[in-house]
């Protein structure tokens, strides 16, 4: 585990936060500008379609304030070194930095493993997860349009990438 100037410790995510977990990325998804997803998976499906080695949590104690995970893009070989990832915060402790220790936390471990891209789509109203994006070296790519549809609605998604600088 490594403690943060915020405090918290980050540590991989593992089962006995799950309960955690899951609550918060339902929060998240019920703010309604996190994510296209209109319930949280169960613990089965996101251990599933998380990688393992890069999944991680923000801790207080025993409390779980975040998590920060990634999915490969693709299982073509090409796409070997690209995943999205995904960050979620407690609606408690947003504005403390804990947003930004997962990021920079993900990131090394993302790096560490050869991992040359780090992408996102973020819903444009979600002004706080691109300033936050922003500040952890992410780029924006451009704006999908219209590119879901999310509770009868058309929704815009802004890409959002990170090159490793280890890897040329």
């Amino acid at each position: 585990m490594k403690a943060t100037e915020t405090g918290v410790r980050i540590a991989p995510l593992r089962p006995e936060h799950a309960e955690q977990a899951l609550a918060i990325y339902q929060l998240g998804i019920d703010e309604g500008n996190a994510t296209f997803e209109t319930i949280a998976p169960t613990w089965e499906a996101f251990d599933s379609a998380k990688l393992p080695d890069h999944r991680l949590v923000a801790l207080d104690g025993g409390r779980v304030l975040g998590w920060a995970a990634v999915v490969p893009v693709s299982g073509r070989c090409a796409y070997a070194g690209v995943v999205e990832h995904s960050l979620y915060v407690h609606p408690d402790a947003r504005g403390r930095g804990v947003g930004l220790a997962l990021l920079t936390a993900l990131l090394a471990s993302t790096d560490a493993a050869g991992i040359w891209t780090v992408q996102s789509g973020i819903f444009p109203e979600n002004t706080a997860s691109l300033a936050l994006h922003q500040r952890a070296g992410f780029r924006v790519i451009g704006t999908r349009e219209r590119i879901g549809r999310h509770h009868g609605t058309w929704r815009d998604v802004v890409l959002v990438e990170r090159r490793s600088p280890r890897v040329n």
